[in-house]
């Protein structure tokens, strides 16, 4: 059925094309073999009523042009759109989900050493699952929302070490209906666990501040690493990030990376 009005929109479109090009040139034919006229104004000669004729169809061939190349262009800006949401789904759909799939082994290897533990982290892991699949695909969360995924994801990393880590998380929320795209600074975070505390010993921290106000969210993190390791700068988890604010933050982010001394410092901006 698509198909077949298809081809008859493509049919009607060859027949006024067809007629708007006769029209002139059949006139101008007319003129100058029958008419015997070395020379043609177009419908000079002709009644009244037959040149207001052409000229209403000529006016109303020009309107609808002007009607088909906007809704083109509304066509065009309509499947780039489509092409953005559909590249930022995937491109959410792939956050941290190695992270799931580390946690999951290494509940199997906790369930029967410790039950009690293995009950909480999976009832913990439930809830960020939960979160990354429902919350992820809606273009905008709460940022109290986000935060919350966040501290989940702390204390379940604090819940599988065996080890002191010094975490401080502050937050600064002037505005309660802030919005954000969900999932934006995980991968920040993630980082700092697994190029920071992972491959530390001891004396392992990570330090979080998150301020927003009416017009601009600002979030901080850094971490200690092991020097002989550097940060990975231009991981896929990274290029995935820049590419979602690339999309949904046109000209309304700024992501910085600074590297002294053994701290690694993300420092990721959004404006309003």
């Amino acid at each position: 059925m698509i198909s077949m009005l298809k081809r008859n929109n493509w049919l009607l479109a060859k027949i006024i094309i067809f007629i708007t090009v006769a029209i002139p040139l059949g006139i101008t034919a007319y003129e100058l073999t029958i008419g015997g006229k070395e020379s043609v104004i177009f419908l000079g000669d002709y009644p009244p009523a037959l040149s207001l004729i052409v000229i209403i169809y000529y006016a109303i061939l020009l309107v609808a042009g002007i009607i088909w190349i906007i809704m083109q262009v509304k066509s065009v800006l309509k499947l780039k759109h489509e092409n953005t949401k559909n590249e930022l789904l995937h491109l959410q759909s792939q956050v941290n989900p190695h992270f799931f799939f580390n946690m999951l082994n290494n509940l199997y290897g906790m369930v029967d050493k410790d039950i009690d533990k293995s009950k909480q982290l999976i009832l913990k892991l439930s809830d960020l699952m939960r979160y990354s699949i429902y919350e992820g695909e809606k273009r905008l969360v709460s940022l109290k929302e986000e935060v919350a995924y966040l501290k989940n994801y702390i204390e379940l990393h604090k819940m599988r070490y065996h080890k002191s880590i010094d975490i401080q998380f502050n937050t600064n929320i002037d505005d309660e209906e802030t919005k954000v795209m969900p999932l934006i600074f995980i991968i920040l975070l993630e980082n700092a666990f697994k190029h920071g505390v992972e491959n530390l010993r001891e004396n392992a921290f990570i330090k979080i501040k998150l301020n927003s106000n009416r017009d601009v969210i600002d979030f901080e993190i850094e971490n200690n690493f092991d020097a002989a390791e550097l940060p990975e700068q231009s991981g896929i988890g990274l290029k995935n990030l820049k590419r979602r604010l690339e999309l949904a933050y046109v000209k309304k982010h700024e992501l910085i990376f600074t590297n002294e001394n053994s701290v690694f410092k993300a420092q990721l901006q959004l404006r309003k």
